[in-house]
Protein backbone atom coordinates (compact mmCIF):
# COMPACT_ATOMS: atom_id res chain seq x y z
CA UNK A 1 0.00 0.00 0.00
CA UNK A 2 1.46 3.51 -0.67
CA UNK A 3 1.16 5.58 2.11
CA UNK A 4 2.24 8.47 0.05
CA UNK A 5 -0.90 8.74 -2.36
CA UNK A 6 -3.13 11.51 -1.22
CA UNK A 7 -6.29 10.08 -0.87
CA UNK A 8 -8.59 12.49 0.67
CA UNK A 9 -8.06 16.54 0.70
CA UNK A 10 -10.37 18.84 2.73
CA UNK A 11 -9.50 22.67 1.44
CA UNK A 12 -10.57 25.69 3.63
CA UNK A 13 -14.09 23.56 4.66
CA UNK A 14 -16.42 25.79 6.82
CA UNK A 15 -20.52 24.38 7.29
CA UNK A 16 -22.77 27.06 8.47
CA UNK A 17 -26.52 26.08 9.38
CA UNK A 18 -29.30 28.62 9.55
CA UNK A 19 -28.98 32.27 8.15
CA UNK A 20 -29.08 36.01 8.99
CA UNK A 21 -29.57 36.42 12.60
CA UNK A 22 -29.56 32.57 13.45
CA UNK A 23 -26.12 31.57 11.43
CA UNK A 24 -24.07 29.10 13.37
CA UNK A 25 -20.53 28.14 12.24
CA UNK A 26 -20.63 24.39 13.11
CA UNK A 27 -16.96 24.18 11.06
CA UNK A 28 -15.10 26.77 9.82
CA UNK A 29 -11.75 26.73 7.61
CA UNK A 30 -10.83 23.38 8.28
CA UNK A 31 -7.80 21.94 6.13
CA UNK A 32 -6.96 18.02 5.82
CA UNK A 33 -4.91 15.75 3.75
CA UNK A 34 -5.34 11.78 4.21
CA UNK A 35 -3.00 9.57 2.32
CA UNK A 36 -3.36 5.67 1.70
CA UNK A 37 -2.66 3.59 4.65
CA UNK A 38 -3.52 5.95 7.41
CA UNK A 39 -5.55 4.99 10.35
CA UNK A 40 -6.39 8.81 11.52
CA UNK A 41 -8.98 9.78 14.48
CA UNK A 42 -11.13 12.80 14.42
CA UNK A 43 -10.84 13.78 18.12
CA UNK A 44 -12.42 16.55 19.94
CA UNK A 45 -15.24 17.50 22.64
CA UNK A 46 -18.68 17.09 21.79
CA UNK A 47 -20.21 19.36 19.45
CA UNK A 48 -16.69 20.27 17.43
CA UNK A 49 -18.53 18.93 14.36
CA UNK A 50 -16.67 15.65 13.95
CA UNK A 51 -19.48 14.25 12.91
CA UNK A 52 -20.45 16.92 10.70
CA UNK A 53 -16.72 16.65 8.81
CA UNK A 54 -17.48 12.79 8.50
CA UNK A 55 -20.82 13.40 6.26
CA UNK A 56 -18.86 15.98 4.58
CA UNK A 57 -16.09 13.37 3.50
CA UNK A 58 -18.03 11.00 2.50
CA UNK A 59 -20.82 13.37 0.50
CA UNK A 60 -23.63 13.10 3.07
CA UNK A 61 -23.95 16.49 2.60
CA UNK A 62 -22.36 19.24 0.95
CA UNK A 63 -19.76 21.60 2.50
CA UNK A 64 -21.33 25.77 2.72
CA UNK A 65 -17.70 26.49 1.87
CA UNK A 66 -14.51 25.26 0.70
CA UNK A 67 -13.52 22.13 -1.66
CA UNK A 68 -13.59 18.10 -0.95
CA UNK A 69 -10.84 16.35 -3.43
CA UNK A 70 -10.98 12.87 -3.38
CA UNK A 71 -7.54 11.03 -5.34
CA UNK A 72 -7.36 15.01 -6.66
CA UNK A 73 -11.06 15.33 -7.91
CA UNK A 74 -13.48 17.61 -6.83
CA UNK A 75 -16.21 15.46 -4.84
CA UNK A 76 -19.65 15.97 -6.08
CA UNK A 77 -22.65 14.31 -4.17
CA UNK A 78 -22.10 11.06 -2.15
CA UNK A 79 -18.76 9.14 -2.07
CA UNK A 80 -18.41 6.17 -4.00
CA UNK A 81 -15.07 4.99 -2.72
CA UNK A 82 -16.26 5.31 1.14
CA UNK A 83 -18.50 3.39 3.60
CA UNK A 84 -19.58 4.85 7.31
CA UNK A 85 -20.29 2.80 9.83
CA UNK A 86 -22.61 4.65 12.58
CA UNK A 87 -22.61 4.77 16.82
CA UNK A 88 -25.72 3.43 16.46
CA UNK A 89 -25.94 -0.30 15.05
CA UNK A 90 -28.44 0.80 12.13
CA UNK A 91 -29.70 -2.88 11.45
CA UNK A 92 -32.75 -3.79 10.03
CA UNK A 93 -34.68 -5.83 12.38
CA UNK A 94 -36.69 -8.00 9.35
CA UNK A 95 -32.95 -9.42 7.97
CA UNK A 96 -30.35 -12.11 9.32
CA UNK A 97 -27.35 -10.78 9.71
CA UNK A 98 -26.29 -12.58 6.02
CA UNK A 99 -29.16 -10.18 5.02
CA UNK A 100 -28.17 -6.91 6.57
CA UNK A 101 -24.68 -7.58 4.66
CA UNK A 102 -25.82 -8.29 1.46
CA UNK A 103 -28.10 -4.89 1.68
CA UNK A 104 -25.38 -2.58 0.99
CA UNK A 105 -24.14 -4.80 -1.78
CA UNK A 106 -27.09 -5.21 -3.87
CA UNK A 107 -27.92 -1.83 -3.39
CA UNK A 108 -24.59 -1.52 -5.67
CA UNK A 109 -25.46 -3.55 -8.37
CA UNK A 110 -23.20 -6.80 -7.12
CA UNK A 111 -25.00 -9.85 -8.64
CA UNK A 112 -26.94 -12.05 -6.11
CA UNK A 113 -24.45 -14.83 -6.26
CA UNK A 114 -21.18 -12.57 -5.94
CA UNK A 115 -23.26 -10.76 -2.79
CA UNK A 116 -23.77 -14.15 -0.77
CA UNK A 117 -19.81 -14.99 -1.44
CA UNK A 118 -18.55 -11.55 -0.41
CA UNK A 119 -20.90 -11.16 2.54
CA UNK A 120 -20.21 -14.50 3.92
CA UNK A 121 -16.62 -13.95 3.28
CA UNK A 122 -16.74 -10.84 5.04
CA UNK A 123 -19.42 -12.53 8.14
CA UNK A 124 -16.34 -15.39 8.59
CA UNK A 125 -13.17 -12.13 8.67
CA UNK A 126 -15.47 -10.16 11.54
CA UNK A 127 -15.79 -13.68 13.27
CA UNK A 128 -19.52 -14.14 12.69
CA UNK A 129 -19.11 -17.68 11.08
CA UNK A 130 -22.52 -19.69 12.57
CA UNK A 131 -24.41 -16.26 13.06
CA UNK A 132 -25.42 -16.29 9.24
CA UNK A 133 -29.26 -16.42 9.63
CA UNK A 134 -29.73 -14.89 12.90
CA UNK A 135 -31.49 -11.86 13.59
CA UNK A 136 -30.01 -8.92 15.00
CA UNK A 137 -32.57 -9.28 18.01
CA UNK A 138 -29.97 -12.41 18.40
CA UNK A 139 -26.83 -10.74 18.87
CA UNK A 140 -25.14 -8.68 21.64
CA UNK A 141 -24.12 -4.93 21.14
CA UNK A 142 -20.66 -6.04 20.31
CA UNK A 143 -21.59 -8.46 17.53
CA UNK A 144 -24.34 -6.47 16.11
CA UNK A 145 -21.44 -3.81 15.65
CA UNK A 146 -19.76 -6.11 13.62
CA UNK A 147 -22.71 -6.62 11.23
CA UNK A 148 -22.36 -2.97 10.64
CA UNK A 149 -18.10 -3.39 10.21
CA UNK A 150 -19.23 -6.46 7.70
CA UNK A 151 -21.81 -4.26 5.88
CA UNK A 152 -19.58 -1.00 5.49
CA UNK A 153 -16.98 -3.10 4.17
CA UNK A 154 -18.57 -5.41 1.83
CA UNK A 155 -18.72 -3.03 -1.16
CA UNK A 156 -14.83 -2.72 -0.26
CA UNK A 157 -14.68 0.96 0.40
CA UNK A 158 -11.01 2.57 -0.21
CA UNK A 159 -11.87 4.73 2.92
CA UNK A 160 -13.60 3.62 5.91
CA UNK A 161 -15.05 6.04 8.15
CA UNK A 162 -16.91 5.48 11.57
CA UNK A 163 -18.56 7.85 13.62
CA UNK A 164 -18.02 6.80 17.24
CA UNK A 165 -18.25 2.99 16.47
CA UNK A 166 -17.61 1.57 19.80
CA UNK A 167 -19.21 4.45 22.44
CA UNK A 168 -22.54 2.58 22.28
CA UNK A 169 -21.09 -0.49 23.72
CA UNK A 170 -19.77 -1.79 27.18
CA UNK A 171 -16.44 -1.47 28.09
CA UNK A 172 -15.29 -5.02 27.18
CA UNK A 173 -17.21 -5.47 23.99
CA UNK A 174 -15.69 -2.45 22.87
CA UNK A 175 -12.31 -3.70 23.53
CA UNK A 176 -12.90 -6.80 21.97
CA UNK A 177 -13.92 -4.77 18.59
CA UNK A 178 -11.40 -2.16 18.42
CA UNK A 179 -8.67 -4.89 18.90
CA UNK A 180 -10.62 -7.25 16.23
CA UNK A 181 -10.28 -3.94 13.93
CA UNK A 182 -7.06 -3.23 14.32
CA UNK A 183 -5.97 -6.97 13.89
CA UNK A 184 -7.99 -6.48 10.38
CA UNK A 185 -6.35 -3.68 9.42
CA UNK A 186 -2.69 -3.93 10.69
CA UNK A 187 -2.67 -7.16 8.48
CA UNK A 188 -4.25 -6.32 5.52
CA UNK A 189 -7.41 -8.87 5.87
CA UNK A 190 -9.54 -5.80 4.75
CA UNK A 191 -9.47 -3.99 0.76
CA UNK A 192 -10.09 -0.38 2.90
CA UNK A 193 -6.91 1.86 2.00
CA UNK A 194 -7.69 4.50 5.12
CA UNK A 195 -10.01 4.78 7.85
CA UNK A 196 -10.91 7.98 9.36
CA UNK A 197 -12.59 7.33 13.15
CA UNK A 198 -14.46 10.16 15.15
CA UNK A 199 -13.87 9.73 18.46
CA UNK A 200 -14.25 11.44 21.87
CA UNK A 201 -12.48 9.17 23.92
CA UNK A 202 -8.23 9.62 24.45
CA UNK A 203 -7.09 6.37 24.93
CA UNK A 204 -9.23 5.00 22.05
CA UNK A 205 -7.79 7.87 19.63
CA UNK A 206 -3.91 6.76 20.73
CA UNK A 207 -4.61 2.88 20.82
CA UNK A 208 -5.82 2.70 17.17
CA UNK A 209 -4.61 5.72 15.32
CA UNK A 210 -1.29 6.54 13.38
CA UNK A 211 -2.87 10.40 13.15
CA UNK A 212 -4.77 12.37 15.65
CA UNK A 213 -6.51 15.31 14.75
CA UNK A 214 -7.93 17.35 17.54
CA UNK A 215 -10.35 19.80 17.16
CA UNK A 216 -11.93 22.29 19.36
CA UNK A 217 -15.62 24.07 18.94
CA UNK A 218 -17.23 27.60 18.63
CA UNK A 219 -16.51 27.09 15.91
CA UNK A 220 -15.15 23.89 14.95
CA UNK A 221 -11.66 24.07 14.10
CA UNK A 222 -8.48 21.81 13.94
CA UNK A 223 -6.20 22.86 16.71
CA UNK A 224 -3.54 19.98 15.70
CA UNK A 225 -2.22 17.57 13.41
CA UNK A 226 -0.10 14.88 15.22
CA UNK A 227 1.28 11.75 14.33
CA UNK A 228 1.56 8.62 16.71
CA UNK A 229 4.60 6.23 15.93
CA UNK A 230 3.31 3.66 18.51
CA UNK A 231 4.09 0.22 17.58
CA UNK A 232 1.25 -2.04 16.76
CA UNK A 233 -0.38 -3.98 19.34
CA UNK A 234 -0.02 -1.12 21.85
CA UNK A 235 0.35 -1.19 25.47
CA UNK A 236 -1.21 0.97 27.66
CA UNK A 237 1.24 0.97 30.95
CA UNK A 238 3.98 1.64 27.99
CA UNK A 239 5.82 4.81 29.29
CA UNK A 240 5.73 6.22 25.59
CA UNK A 241 2.09 5.17 25.68
CA UNK A 242 1.02 7.21 28.35
CA UNK A 243 3.27 10.35 27.37
CA UNK A 244 0.75 10.44 24.01
CA UNK A 245 -1.92 10.42 25.83
CA UNK A 246 -0.82 13.02 28.73
CA UNK A 247 0.35 15.26 25.58
CA UNK A 248 -3.31 14.79 23.95
CA UNK A 249 -5.37 15.43 27.75
CA UNK A 250 -2.72 18.79 27.78
CA UNK A 251 -4.03 20.09 24.23
CA UNK A 252 -7.72 19.04 24.86
CA UNK A 253 -7.72 20.67 28.32
CA UNK A 254 -5.67 23.97 27.21
CA UNK A 255 -4.36 26.86 28.84
CA UNK A 256 -6.41 28.94 31.55
CA UNK A 257 -6.66 32.64 29.87
CA UNK A 258 -7.30 35.65 31.66
CA UNK A 259 -10.81 35.76 33.05
CA UNK A 260 -12.42 38.64 30.62
CA UNK A 261 -10.99 35.78 27.70
CA UNK A 262 -12.30 32.80 29.72
CA UNK A 263 -15.78 34.09 30.49
CA UNK A 264 -16.52 35.06 26.94
CA UNK A 265 -19.33 37.59 26.13
CA UNK A 266 -23.11 37.55 26.58
CA UNK A 267 -25.61 37.15 23.88
CA UNK A 268 -25.64 39.99 21.49
CA UNK A 269 -22.53 41.46 22.48
CA UNK A 270 -19.12 41.67 19.84
CA UNK A 271 -17.03 38.05 20.47
CA UNK A 272 -17.69 35.00 21.63
CA UNK A 273 -20.46 33.53 23.17
CA UNK A 274 -18.87 31.04 25.98
CA UNK A 275 -20.89 28.05 25.99
CA UNK A 276 -21.84 26.48 29.44
CA UNK A 277 -20.63 22.57 29.82
CA UNK A 278 -22.81 20.35 30.02
CA UNK A 279 -22.29 18.35 33.50
CA UNK A 280 -23.95 17.02 36.54
CA UNK A 281 -23.20 19.85 39.37
CA UNK A 282 -22.51 16.86 41.75
CA UNK A 283 -20.12 15.62 40.19
CA UNK A 284 -18.44 18.84 39.61
CA UNK A 285 -18.74 18.90 43.29
CA UNK A 286 -16.90 15.85 43.55
CA UNK A 287 -14.21 16.58 41.76
CA UNK A 288 -13.58 19.77 43.63
CA UNK A 289 -13.46 17.64 46.76
CA UNK A 290 -11.45 14.66 45.56
CA UNK A 291 -8.72 17.14 44.18
CA UNK A 292 -8.33 19.11 47.66
CA UNK A 293 -7.30 15.74 49.02
CA UNK A 294 -4.83 15.17 46.97
CA UNK A 295 -1.32 15.54 48.67
CA UNK A 296 0.08 17.90 45.75
CA UNK A 297 -1.21 20.95 44.28
CA UNK A 298 -0.84 20.07 40.74
CA UNK A 299 -2.45 17.21 39.12
CA UNK A 300 -1.94 14.78 36.32
CA UNK A 301 -5.00 15.49 34.37
CA UNK A 302 -5.06 12.03 32.80
CA UNK A 303 -3.93 10.62 35.94
CA UNK A 304 -6.92 11.99 37.16
CA UNK A 305 -9.35 10.39 34.80
CA UNK A 306 -7.82 7.20 35.50
CA UNK A 307 -8.07 7.56 39.34
CA UNK A 308 -11.72 8.53 39.05
CA UNK A 309 -12.63 5.82 36.27
CA UNK A 310 -14.23 8.58 34.04
CA UNK A 311 -13.92 8.83 29.78
CA UNK A 312 -12.37 12.24 28.77
CA UNK A 313 -15.11 13.71 27.06
CA UNK A 314 -16.63 13.82 30.66
CA UNK A 315 -13.93 14.76 32.96
CA UNK A 316 -13.03 17.43 30.62
CA UNK A 317 -16.30 19.03 30.86
CA UNK A 318 -16.18 19.07 34.36
CA UNK A 319 -12.86 20.30 34.18
CA UNK A 320 -13.70 23.16 31.76
CA UNK A 321 -16.75 24.46 34.58
CA UNK A 322 -14.33 24.25 37.57
CA UNK A 323 -11.84 26.77 34.96
CA UNK A 324 -15.27 28.95 34.31
CA UNK A 325 -15.73 29.38 37.94
CA UNK A 326 -12.59 30.10 38.84
CA UNK A 327 -12.01 26.93 40.99
CA UNK A 328 -9.01 25.84 39.17
CA UNK A 329 -6.81 26.85 36.42
CA UNK A 330 -5.30 24.46 33.93
CA UNK A 331 -1.57 24.29 32.68
CA UNK A 332 0.62 21.71 30.89
CA UNK A 333 -2.00 19.09 31.20
CA UNK A 334 -2.58 19.61 34.81
CA UNK A 335 -4.73 21.25 36.62
CA UNK A 336 -4.65 23.30 39.79
CA UNK A 337 -7.29 24.03 42.60
CA UNK A 338 -7.31 28.39 43.42
CA UNK A 339 -8.16 28.96 46.62
CA UNK A 340 -11.56 29.78 45.83
CA UNK A 341 -11.45 26.20 44.78
CA UNK A 342 -10.16 25.06 47.86
CA UNK A 343 -12.83 27.11 50.00
CA UNK A 344 -15.24 26.00 47.96
CA UNK A 345 -14.61 22.06 48.50
CA UNK A 346 -14.48 22.90 52.10
CA UNK A 347 -17.65 25.08 52.77
CA UNK A 348 -20.90 23.89 54.18
CA UNK A 349 -23.63 23.03 51.83
CA UNK A 350 -24.73 26.39 52.54
CA UNK A 351 -21.75 28.01 51.96
CA UNK A 352 -20.80 26.12 48.77
CA UNK A 353 -24.39 27.99 46.97
CA UNK A 354 -23.54 31.04 47.85
CA UNK A 355 -19.70 30.26 46.50
CA UNK A 356 -21.72 29.20 43.64
CA UNK A 357 -24.56 32.05 42.74
CA UNK A 358 -21.58 34.75 43.27
CA UNK A 359 -19.31 32.97 40.71
CA UNK A 360 -22.23 32.43 38.42
CA UNK A 361 -23.66 36.05 38.67
CA UNK A 362 -19.97 37.32 37.12
CA UNK A 363 -20.43 35.10 33.81
CA UNK A 364 -21.95 37.27 30.99
CA UNK A 365 -24.58 34.45 30.16
CA UNK A 366 -26.56 34.81 33.26
CA UNK A 367 -25.77 38.55 33.79
CA UNK A 368 -27.85 38.59 29.98
CA UNK A 369 -30.68 36.25 31.55
CA UNK A 370 -31.33 38.05 34.65
CA UNK A 371 -31.17 41.41 32.37
CA UNK A 372 -33.57 39.96 30.19
CA UNK A 373 -36.20 38.49 33.58
CA UNK A 374 -35.08 41.59 35.66
CA UNK A 375 -37.12 43.93 32.49
CA UNK A 376 -39.84 42.08 32.75
CA UNK A 377 -43.54 42.09 34.82
CA UNK A 378 -42.73 39.67 37.27
CA UNK A 379 -39.27 39.16 36.58
CA UNK A 380 -40.50 35.84 34.46
CA UNK A 381 -40.26 34.61 30.98
CA UNK A 382 -41.53 31.78 28.94
CA UNK A 383 -38.76 28.99 28.75
CA UNK A 384 -39.59 29.56 24.61
CA UNK A 385 -38.98 32.64 24.34
CA UNK A 386 -35.67 32.14 26.41
CA UNK A 387 -34.57 29.57 24.16
CA UNK A 388 -35.62 31.41 21.07
CA UNK A 389 -33.44 34.32 22.26
CA UNK A 390 -30.43 31.76 22.25
CA UNK A 391 -31.05 30.14 18.62
CA UNK A 392 -29.64 33.31 17.85
CA UNK A 393 -26.27 32.19 19.03
CA UNK A 394 -26.59 28.55 19.48
CA UNK A 395 -28.24 25.87 16.91
CA UNK A 396 -31.69 24.83 18.16
CA UNK A 397 -30.35 21.31 20.08
CA UNK A 398 -27.20 23.28 21.45
CA UNK A 399 -29.67 26.35 23.00
CA UNK A 400 -32.22 23.91 24.46
CA UNK A 401 -29.24 22.41 26.37
CA UNK A 402 -27.52 25.64 27.06
CA UNK A 403 -31.07 26.94 28.34
CA UNK A 404 -31.79 23.65 30.49
CA UNK A 405 -27.88 23.94 32.05
CA UNK A 406 -28.41 27.56 32.99
CA UNK A 407 -31.49 26.57 34.75
CA UNK A 408 -30.05 24.25 36.94
CA UNK A 409 -27.21 25.83 37.64
CA UNK A 410 -29.07 29.11 38.59
CA UNK A 411 -31.68 26.77 40.65
CA UNK A 412 -28.42 24.97 42.86
CA UNK A 413 -27.30 29.12 43.22
CA UNK A 414 -31.14 29.73 44.35
CA UNK A 415 -30.76 32.81 41.91
CA UNK A 416 -33.63 31.42 38.83
CA UNK A 417 -36.59 29.08 39.83
CA UNK A 418 -38.59 27.01 36.84
CA UNK A 419 -42.06 26.17 36.91
CA UNK A 420 -42.33 23.37 34.50
CA UNK A 421 -46.38 23.11 34.35
CA UNK A 422 -46.26 26.64 33.53
CA UNK A 423 -42.85 26.50 31.72
CA UNK A 424 -42.16 29.80 33.05
CA UNK A 425 -38.29 30.86 34.42
CA UNK A 426 -38.25 33.53 37.06
CA UNK A 427 -35.26 35.56 39.65
CA UNK A 428 -35.98 34.07 42.61
CA UNK A 429 -37.14 36.91 45.50
CA UNK A 430 -33.14 37.70 46.55
CA UNK A 431 -32.35 38.82 42.87
CA UNK A 432 -35.62 40.03 40.96
CA UNK A 433 -37.74 40.92 43.84
CA UNK A 434 -41.14 38.87 43.31
CA UNK A 435 -42.90 36.85 45.86
CA UNK A 436 -42.01 33.74 46.35
CA UNK A 437 -45.51 32.72 44.73
CA UNK A 438 -43.90 33.79 41.49
CA UNK A 439 -40.88 31.76 41.82
CA UNK A 440 -42.58 28.83 40.76
CA UNK A 441 -41.67 25.32 42.08
CA UNK A 442 -38.80 24.35 42.82
CA UNK A 443 -38.48 20.61 43.17
CA UNK A 444 -36.55 18.67 40.38
CA UNK A 445 -34.01 19.90 37.62
CA UNK A 446 -34.38 21.94 34.66
CA UNK A 447 -37.13 21.26 31.97
CA UNK A 448 -37.40 17.90 31.15
CA UNK A 449 -37.25 17.52 27.18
Amino acid sequence: MNSNASLLQLKHVTQVYGSGQKRFVAVQDVNLTMNEGEFVALLGPSGCGKSTLLRIITGLQPATEGRVLYRGAQLKGINPNSSIVFQSFALFPWLTVLENVEVSLKARGVPPRLAVTRALDLLDRVGLDGFETAYPRELSGGMRQKVGFARAMAVEPELLCLDEPFSALDVLSAEALRGELLELWTGGRIPTRAILMVTHNIEEAVIMADRIVVMDKVPGRVVTDMKVSLPHPRMRKDPKFLEVVDRVYGILAGQTLPEHLEMGTAPGEPGRTRALPHIVLNELIGLMEFLDTMPNDRVDIYRLAEELVMNSDRLLRLIDAAELLGFATIAHGDITLTPLGETFAEASILARKEIFATRIRRLPVFRWLAAMLTATDGHQLKWNVIQTALELEFPSEEAQRQLDSAVNWGRYAEILAYDDDAELISLEPALGGQTPEQGGKQEGAGKPH
